[in-house]
C-alpha cells in the first residue's frame, strides 16, 4: 500500500488553459498564434525550472519572435500568461480534502513557473495547506519528467519510490515515474482518480479490524 498520493496539478487539480483564455494570451502578443504558441513552449523549461523570470522570458519570446515587449506589454502578459492557467477543478479539490480528512497523507509536484506559484499560494492556500510537501519545479529546481523531479520528492518525503502513487494526466510523466518503482495513475477525471485511492487504503476486515 502506498504511504503517499503525489499529485499533479495542471491538468489533474488545475485545469489546462481553455481556447478563450489562449486567445488572450495570443491577442496580448500581437503576433499569429501558431508561431508563438511553438516559441511558448519552446523556451518555458528555463522559466519553469525558476532559471529566468516572467520578464526574462517574455523577452526571449519577443527576440524569437522578431519582435519587442516594453514594459507594460510585458507585465500584461505575465497577467494574461497566470490568467490562463487559473482555474480550477472543484471536484478535484473536493476529493483532496475528503482524502486528506480520511489521513491519507497528500503531496504535489507541479511544472510551474515562479509567477504562477506565487498565484496560487496566494489565492488557493485554503487546499495546498493539505499537501505534506508542495513541490514546485521553480523552487525545486527539478521538472517532469526528469527522474530527479521524482526522486527529489521522495527523499524530501522520507520514502522509497515504491511507497509511493503518482498522478498525472501526461502519459509520458506517468511512465518516468513507474520507471523509478512509483505506483502511478493516468488521470482520466475524479471519478476514477478516487477509485484508485480508495484502493491503496487498507480495508477494514468483517469483525472490524484493519486489513
Amino acid at each position: 500500500m502506498p504511504d503517499v498520493v503525489l499529485f499533479d496539478l495542471f491538468g489533474v487539480i488545475a485545469r489546462r488553459q481553455s481556447p478563450a483564455a489562449k486567445r488572450t494570451v495570443a491577442a496580448t502578443v500581437g503576433v499569429p498564434a501558431p508561431a508563438f504558441w511553438d516559441v511558448y513552449w519552446r523556451l518555458r523549461a528555463p522559466y519553469d525550472l525558476g532559471q529566468i523570470t516572467g520578464a526574462e522570458y517574455w523577452r526571449w519570446v519577443a527576440t524569437a519572435l522578431g519582435t519587442v515587449f516594453d514594459e507594460d506589454r510585458v507585465t500584461a502578459l505575465i497577467a494574461a500568461d497566470v490568467a490562463s492557467w487559473s482555474a480550477i477543478d472543484d471536484d478535484m479539490v473536493a476529493l483532496i480534502e475528503r482524502t486528506a480528512a480520511a489521513g491519507v497523507r497528500l503531496a504535489l509536484l507541479s511544472n510551474i513557473p515562479e509567477d504562477l506559484a506565487a498565484y496560487y499560494e496566494r489565492h488557493h492556500g485554503r487546499w495546498l495547506r493539505h499537501f505534506d510537501l508542495v513541490a514546485f519545479s521553480c523552487r525545486i529546481g527539478r521538472a517532469k519528467p526528469d527522474a530527479d523531479a521524482y526522486l527529489w520528492c521522495c527523499r524530501e518525503l522520507g520514502l522509497a519510490p515504491d511507497r509511493v502513487l503518482f498522478i498525472d494526466d501526461r502519459a509520458e510523466n506517468v511512465y518516468a515515474a513507474e520507471r523509478l518503482g512509483l505506483h502511478t495513475h493516468l488521470f482520466t477525471g475524479p471519478a476514477e482518480t478516487a477509485q484508485v485511492i480508495d484502493a491503496t487504503r487498507p480495508q477494514p476486515e468483517p469483525d472490524g479490524r484493519r486489513a
